[in-house]
């Protein structure tokens, strides 16, 4: 039994057990699944940078076509790339704007990530059978359990992710077998999976995936270091923002913009359709503040709950010291004896994925996919 855990979840679990919202209780929680039976847990704040390693290589590379310096043989993949870590942006995507389809980053999200290289890589390496391992995703989103069934997530007859509880559920997990998770020490996630940078949790918030992957991107196109890893630009709650990227010794700036609540992601859709802006890259969530507004997250009462959790993540990244996806040691390791290097054909076989024009096809089942089904005390 294996568990993952996302960034948002970390910030709004101890709403669960009673604790204010904003404690941060990574360890604990860590500490709770393992009492639950899970054999291992892993962190995705590891995918989500290996997210940054491949998305922001395929940015650049969509870039640098547009900018003519680099060249395809293939037709040239159009701009604004539009992240693709949300399923819910992707669902909508397929069935109503479905002439955008090439404008997503063919990526596969964190959690989706993580599953493939638990199933096709660490299970292999320890002398297990994919179907022997029974994956686990703790998520902050109801969207993920139908992306998780997704077709094209699996191969060979099995699936990466075998089963998703959002944060509420897993609560009630503890509560049911009488785990008092706040009262637990710490333990730590379980290697080679366990490392993520404060860029990875980063994507807890709406702008996180923005700002982690502007933090390599610069850093890979200019050869120097970012003047601050903050982008102020991209954080808050503000439902659309903007932000201009200078890219010394290359004379080229990127523009990009972030939007968070699908009202706001239709307005965006809308003015990218229309001529109206111009931007190069954009991240889309569908829950108002991101991850930490999920609809799997706890239904805490109050003005300031997502600010909180949204300062939670901010603190985490920056009492970090290692704040960039690609400076994660691991993420280094799994390049060098698995990928290659991002964007590679192994990369391609088992992180990235395709999508589907669904606007003339209505998903049966859809629904029932995204009930929670933990038992309630």
């Amino acid at each position: 039994m294996v568990a993952q855990t996302a960034p948002a979840v970390r910030v709004a679990i101890g709403e669960e057990v009673g604790l204010p919202p904003g404690a941060i209780e990574t360890h604990q929680m860590v500490a709770g699944l393992r009492q639950l039976g899970f054999d291992y847990v892993f962190d995705t704040d590891f995918a989500a940078d290996l997210t940054i390693m491949e998305e922001g290589t395929e940015l650049l590379h969509r870039l640098k076509l547009a900018w003519g310096l680099e060249k395809t043989d293939g037709p040239v993949p159009p701009l604004p790339m539009f992240t693709s870590c949300c399923p819910a942006w992707v669902s909508l995507v397929e069935t109503d704007y479905p002439e955008l389809i090439p404008n997503l980053s063919s990526c596969k999200s964190p959690q989706q990530m993580l599953g493939a290289n638990v199933k096709a890589v660490w299970a292999e390496r320890l002398g297990y059978k994919p179907e022997d391992v029974c994956l686990v995703s703790i998520m902050p989103c109801t969207a993920k359990k139908h992306e998780a069934k997704r077709p094209e997530m699996g191969r060979g007859g099995y699936r990466d992710v075998d089963y998703v509880l959002t944060t509420r559920e897993l609560g009630r997990l503890f509560r049911f077998n009488k785990i008092n998770m706040a009262a637990l020490p710490k333990e730590q996630y379980d290697n080679p999976m366990g490392t993520g940078s404060g860029a990875g949790v980063l994507f807890g918030n709406t702008g996180g995936v923005m700002e982690a992957a502007v933090r390599t991107v610069y850093e890979v196109a200019t050869g120097q270091e970012m003047p601050s890893l903050n982008l102020d630009a991209v954080r808050g709650l503000k439902g659309v923002k903007e932000a201009n990227l200078s890219l010394p010794g290359l004379d080229k700036s990127v523009k990009v913009a972030v939007c968070s609540g699908i009202k706001n992601a239709r307005h965006l859709v809308e003015e990218v359709r229309n001529g109206r802006a111009d931007y190069d890259f954009v991240e889309v969530m569908s829950c108002p503040g991101g991850c930490i507004g999920g609809g799997g997250q706890p239904k805490t009462k109050g003005p300031d709950v997502l600010a909180r959790r949204m300062q939670a993540v901010y603190n985490i990244d920056r009492d970090m010291r290692l704040r960039k996806s690609h400076e994660n040691p691991q993420i280094k390791e799994v390049y060098a004896q698995v990928y290659g290097e991002p964007n590679s054909h192994k990369s391609h076989e088992l992180l990235h994925t395709h999508y589907n024009d669904r606007s003339k096809q209505t998903e049966l089942g859809y629904s029932d996919s995204l009930k929670e089904d933990a038992p309630v005390p």
